[in-house]
């Protein structure tokens, strides 16, 4: 009696590949190998001869021991439980399952389209994907940057059929990935373009710039706007500027960004002024100013060294102050008579000197005229007293010493000498302070 030498095995194989089921039986002798179809009842081989119209399906054996149900070209449909059958009485069989996978594939419908928003306004993206296993779906940025979902989160993925953003801004403007895997290759993505619509804005990196006559000189504005902005120069609000000869303009566009560049060639006193960059869209324009100032050509100067070599003479003046010590004037006489001549004069002055100050004490010693010592006065005295009475002279006024001697005020017959010797001493002070 024949019996089965092996179960038989399930078989998962992808969708379009061929399965084949393999029943092992020993002893089959004269018995017959039949493959059916088990939830429909189809009988598809007996034996060495295929009796399903499915071109599809083929039966092989070696040596009547192993036979082997081929299905090519699988499908989904294809997928279920099938049977290898001896037919003994009563029958023997066993079965196995057939597992189509089918690799994911994203759907054109319900997944989402390109997207416009203006920007501030919500979005709501939808990815569909078929296969077996069920596919999972992610989210990602095209290039690998953040998703911002909100204002206050950002991630690197999505998980699940929706990408939901809310209060979109320019940011958010780029291309989405939706990813579909399911665990067999390959997997498969759509690329969902987001666009975000506003207004132009328009970057000046530098408001003021500064060329000398004869250089060139080249301004730059950045616009952003959605739908591309129609972007141009202008000179003071007025002249469009075009290319040509003395103007060049470039325009870079990167996404939403525009760099608007102004190359003004061999500037002229005439190019100073405010050169506009405006940008416009259906939903609005703008414009930014920058002023084109000169700057002045340095100037070269020549200088001539001169090198001068100067003697210099050092003169020392030794300022020599004299002080003109004070200088007192004495008259000394003798006494006089007791009665004048008739005809009056003055009284003879024997000798007069000046007081002058000692070099070495700095103290002022008197010079003084004088007769001889006190025991020599009396007889001097006497002496002038004849004489003067002799010549009949005026007695000056005089003051007795204790000691006998007259001190001699200067009375009028002495004052035009006097005045003299001031003249004297005063110019000759007068001399040396100067």
């Amino acid at each position: 009696m024949p019996k089965f030498g092996e179960d038989l095995n399930n078989v998962t194989v992808p969708v379009g590949r061929e399965a084949i089921f393999v029943c092992n039986v020993e002893g089959l002798a004269t018995y017959k190998v039949a493959w059916l179809r088990v939830d429909t009842q189809t009988i598809l081989t007996i034996h060495s001869h295929v009796i399903t119209k499915n071109h599809r399906i083929a039966v092989t054996h070696s040596d009547h021991r192993i036979w082997f149900l081929h299905i090519r070209e699988v499908r989904e449909a294809d997928r279920g439980w099938y049977m290898c059958q001896i037919n003994t009485d009563p029958m023997k069989s066993q079965q196995g399952y057939l597992q189509v996978v089918v690799p994911p594939d994203i759907l054109d419908y319900p997944t989402s389209t390109d997207m416009v928003v203006r920007e501030g306004g919500n979005v709501s993206m939808q990815c569909a994907a078929s296969g077996f296993p069920t596919p999972n779906i992610t989210w990602r940025r095209e290039g690998g940057s953040m998703i911002s979902v909100s204002p206050e989160l950002n991630v690197m993925a999505v998980n699940g059929p929706w990408l939901n953003v809310s209060k979109v801004n320019r940011s958010h403007m780029g291309a989405y990935l939706c990813i579909a895997s399911n665990g067999i290759p390959p997997s498969v993505s759509k690329r969902i373009m987001l666009i975000i619509q506003f207004p132009p804005m328009i970057w000046i990196p530098n408001q003021l710039v500064g060329a000398q006559e004869g250089q060139s000189v080249t301004m730059e504005c950045i616009s952003e706007a959605y739908p591309k902005s129609i972007d141009y120069w202008t000179k003071d609000k007025t002249t469009i500027i075009s290319n040509g000869t003395k103007y060049h303009t470039e325009l870079l566009d990167n996404a939403y960004k525009t760099h608007m560049k102004l190359t003004i060639i061999s500037v002229t006193f005439s190019d100073y002024g405010s050169y506009q960059c405006i940008s416009k869209n259906s939903l609005g324009d703008t414009d930014g100013t920058i002023k084109l100032y000169a700057v002045p050509k340095p100037t070269t100067t020549t200088t001539t060294t001169t090198t001068t070599t100067t003697t210099t003479m050092t003169s020392t003046i030794t300022s020599i102050t004299t002080t003109m010590p004070s200088t007192t004037v004495l008259w000394w006489t003798t006494a006089l008579p007791k009665k004048s001549s008739k005809y009056g004069g003055r009284a003879p002055i024997n000798e007069v000197d000046w007081m002058q100050s000692s070099k070495k004490t700095g103290k002022h010693q008197d010079a003084t005229v004088t007769n001889k010592r006190e025991s020599t006065e009396d007889q001097q005295s006497s002496r002038t007293a004849a004489a003067a009475g002799d010549n009949n002279r005026q007695p000056a006024l005089s003051k007795k010493r204790k000691n006998g001697s007259t001190h001699v005020h200067p009375g009028r017959g002495v004052t035009a000498d006097w005045i003299i010797i001031m003249i004297i001493i005063i110019t000759v002070q007068k001399i040396f302070l100067l």
